[in-house]
């Protein structure tokens, strides 16, 4: 697993190094008059690729063109049967338990952002408040819900089974003090629910479409959402088929620019964090060190 996501970074990272070079093919028009669809899910995510779909018409004559999907199953089956090019609305962990399900192929492109997972509630302040036999809303997909309890039990609410790794369910909750009785939801509909239960772990996009940003929740299960498993970092997605395209590719560098992430953090009340960033900051820290070693060495070779 590991090994994979380094290899995306690295051709994130190839990709930044690339633009340069070929900066005299793309003033050409090199993808001019190029269509690409995108399916997203939710209006704050439909906002940022509408961002990236006026630079990439601007900058490489690609029209994209967007499909606002309203739940977590449709945009893989619209990607896998090739009603669309690409889609961005899902961590990896989403993505591997889809294509086990699914028997899909689905890959991913290159990283998009991380967000944390918020714990929400309309009358409770705290998460020291939740109160015995509370009832907590959370997402009823295997990742998600997975990513919610243990987010409940870094909150120090429950305890989960070790063995079942990042894709817990109810049943492999072994210690439960409160006696929290879970109800699980479609992640799109739990910001709906949440006048009628506790509390309720909603996903930050869906958060921010009932008006909800991480200011409100009661608790995080990242402060710094970087710090994330690499499964729980959001991807752009490709039908494997298609993996090796250099259109598709473009979108994806046109992506992962400092101009969009800026608009993700303004689509996201300040939620969303860009995921491309952390091999460049890897890089920085690795020249850092070698910087270090050869004032190390130069200062040796003085004292000889």
């Amino acid at each position: 697993m590991k090994k994979f996501f380094k290899s995306l970074g690295v051709l994130s990272l190839a990709g930044s190094v690339l633009v340069g070079a070929t900066s005299a093919v793309q003033a050409q028009g090199e993808f001019e008059g190029e269509t690409v669809t995108v399916g997203v899910v939710s209006e704050a995510e439909e906002q940022v690729w509408e961002f990236v779909s006026e630079q990439a018409l601007e900058q490489e004559g690609i029209e994209l063109e967007l499909v606002l999907f309203t739940d977590y199953v449709q945009p893989n089956v619209a990607l896998q049967d090739g009603s669309t090019d690409l889609n961005a609305f899902q961590h990896v962990a989403f993505l591997n338990e889809w294509n086990e399900a699914n028997d899909g192929n689905l890959e991913a492109l290159g990283f998009s952002y991380v967000t944390p997972l918020g714990v929400y509630s309309e009358s409770i302040t705290s998460i020291e408040e939740i109160p015995e036999d509370a009832v907590i809303a959370i997402p009823n997909d295997p990742t998600n819900g997975g990513r919610a309890l243990l987010g409940l039990e870094l909150a120090g609410l429950i305890e989960v089974d070790d063995e079942a790794g990042i894709l817990p369910t109810v049943a492999d909750v072994t210690d439960n003090p409160l006696n929290i009785q879970f109800e699980e939801l479609e992640a799109a509909q739990i910001a709906q629910a949440l006048p009628d239960v506790d509390a309720a772990v909603i996903n930050n996009t869906f958060a921010l479409d009932a008006g909800l940003s991480v200011e409100d929740a009661i608790f995080l299960d990242a402060e710094n959402p970087a710090d994330l498993p690499d499964d729980y970092k959001n991807i752009i997605a490709v039908n494997g088929d298609n993996a090796d395209s250099e259109l598709f590719a473009k979108v994806v560098e046109l992506y992962q620019t400092d101009e969009v992430a800026e608009k993700l953090a303004e689509a996201s009340n300040g939620g969303d964090v860009p995921a491309w960033t952390e091999e460049g900051e890897e890089e920085s820290d690795s020249s850092e060190s070698e910087e270090t070693t050869e004032e190390s060495e130069e200062s040796e070779e003085s004292a000889e």
